[in-house]
């Protein structure tokens, strides 16, 4: 009995380790950046039905990661250093609004397809496109369902327009929220945020391990 059940865990997490994995290649390849999209398409792709072989989000970023490494290397290097960089100077520039970079670009696992994901903090609900309009930027106003923390969640302004041929994601948020990063849908954790000053320091490390990986 206890062997029977050892050989069940056993191809569970089996097939849990190939739905990542495809769900990762899936997201890689076909611009899915929508984790449940991407496991529910896997699972039906390789025929795996059951919810216990479904993966976590974080396995699947985990397994997505793994795959840009091995086989995009350079290629995704090179797009995840022009999107850090362009969104160290969307920060520079949204500085009044306490802007925060957060998403894909941030954690390392940006694609060609992928936004620069910022929050903004501020009370005035006009003060975002009142801004964007003054700098002549226009930009196509949608919402997004966040929570903010256990207790409190919500639909809040998004703001996306393009510059330097990327698309830029602005998610505005009460001042207050900058205390602490609202909860990520992967693992329902607070968010990773990064001010200007810490994309300065990312990019310079950035800088170093590509050096040190050239020099290896």
């Amino acid at each position: 009995m206890h062997r029977a059940r050892q050989h069940a865990e056993t191809r569970t997490r089996e097939r849990r380790h190939r739905l990542a994995h495809e769900a990762a290649k899936l997201m890689a390849e076909g611009g899915i950046r929508d984790y449940h999209q991407a496991k529910l398409k896997a699972a039906t792709r390789l025929g795996i039905l059951d919810d216990a072989s479904l993966p976590r989000n974080r396995e699947i970023e985990d397994a997505l990661r793994e795959y840009q490494r091995l086989f995009l290397g350079d290629s995704h290097r090179a797009a995840l250093r022009l999107r850090r960089e362009a969104a160290l100077r969307a920060l520079e520039f949204l500085a009044g609004f306490d802007a925060r970079l957060v998403g894909p670009v941030l954690d390392g696992t940006a694609d060609d397809n992928t936004p620069v994901a910022l929050q903004l903090y501020t009370d005035d609900a006009d003060a975002v496109p009142r801004f964007l309009d003054e700098h002549r930027i226009p930009a196509d106003a949608r919402s997004r369902h966040l929570r903010l923390d256990r207790a409190r969640e919500g639909d809040f302004p998004v703001w996306i327009f393009s510059a330097e041929e990327l698309t830029f994601d602005l998610t505005v948020l009460p001042a207050d929220a900058l205390r602490q990063a609202p909860l990520s849908g992967i693992d329902e954790k607070p968010m990773k945020r990064a001010s200007a000053s810490q994309l300065r320091e990312l990019l310079a490390q950035d800088e170093i391990d590509g050096y040190e990986s050239w020099q290896g």
